[in-house]
C-alpha cells in the first residue's frame, strides 16, 4: 500500500511539472511535504537535461523546501528578491471539489500561503487520498491556525484548539475542527471566523487559490482537476 501511495505522488508530481514548466517559466515556488519531493526531483531532471529551460529562481516555502532546492542543484532565492512567481507547486492535506484546500499539517502554511499568493499559477499535487467532496471529511485533525506565541492560551480557549506546535516562522499552530465545510461559503466563513481573532496570523484554509490539482491514483493514472475562476483570479491578483 505504501509503495502505491508513493508511486501515486510521483506520477502526479511528474505530470504537474511536465505540464507547467516550459521555456517561459523563470521563477518557481516550491511547496512543502512528501509529494513535493517528487516535484523537485522531476524539475531538477529537466533543468539539467533541457538547455532551453531558463529557470532563474526557486522560492522555498519552508526549511524542507530550502534544503530540497539546494540538494537538487536548483537556483535558490527569496520571495523578496522575486515577488512575482510564475508557478508554485505544493501539496495539500485535503482538497475539495472547488480546489479549496486545508494545508499546514507540516507547520509552514503561512509561508506556503505567502508564496502561493505571489504566484500567477498555483498547482496542487497530491495522491488520491487527499481528494474530498468537502473539507473536513478526509482530514479530521482540524484546520491549522497560526498564532503569535503570547496569545496562544487565550486563543486556544476561544477556539478549543489542540496543540501547540512551533511553525517554520517561529509562531505556534493550534488545530481546530469546525466540522465538515460544504461549499465555498462555509469554507470562507470558517476562515473569517478564525482570522478575525486578535493574535491569529493565518489559517490553513487556501480558498480560491489553486487553479489546478494533480491527483495520482493507485492504478498509476493521474486525475487532473481545474478551477478556471481560481486560475483567472490568481493571475490577475499578481499582475
Amino acid at each position: 500500500m505504501a509503495d502505491l501511495v508513493e508511486q501515486a505522488k510521483k506520477k502526479a508530481s511528474y505530470a504537474a511539472i511536465d505540464e507547467h514548466i516550459n521555456a517561459n517559466t523563470h521563477v518557481i515556488g516550491i511547496g512543502s511535504g512528501s509529494t513535493v519531493v517528487y516535484c523537485v526531483e522531476r524539475l531538477a531532471q529537466r533543468f539539467k537535461s533541457e538547455p532551453g529551460l531558463k529557470i532563474r529562481a526557486c522560492i522555498p516555502t519552508s526549511f524542507q523546501a530550502n534544503q530540497l532546492i539546494l540538494e537538487a542543484g536548483l537556483p535558490l532565492a527569496e520571495l523578496n528578491a522575486h515577488p512575482v512567481i510564475d508557478v508554485t507547486f505544493d501539496g495539500a492535506d485535503e482538497i475539495d471539489a472547488s480546489l479549496n484546500c486545508i494545508k499546514g499539517g507540516g507547520g509552514c502554511h503561512l509561508q506556503e500561503k505567502l508564496v502561493a499568493a505571489a504566484s500567477k499559477k498555483f498547482v496542487v499535487v497530491a495522491d488520491y487520498r487527499k481528494e474530498s467532496t468537502a473539507l473536513g471529511i478526509q482530514w479530521t485533525k482540524g484546520i491549522p491556525v497560526e498564532v503569535i506565541p503570547m496569545a496562544y492560551v487565550t486563543i486556544q480557549k476561544k477556539i478549543q484548539g489542540l496543540g501547540p506546535c512551533v511553525t517554520d516562522s517561529g509562531n505556534l499552530i493550534l488545530d481546530v475542527f469546525l466540522g465538515v465545510l460544504t461549499g465555498d461559503a462555509a469554507v470562507t466563513d470558517a476562515h473569517l471566523k478564525l482570522i478575525t481573532i486578535p493574535g491569529v496570523v493565518e489559517t490553513g484554509l487556501f480558498i480560491g487559490m489553486a487553479g489546478w490539482a494533480y491527483l495520482g491514483a493507485a492504478d498509476g493514472s493521474v486525475k487532473t482537476l481545474t478551477n478556471v475562476t481560481s486560475q483567472k483570479k490568481q493571475e490577475s491578483s499578481v499582475l
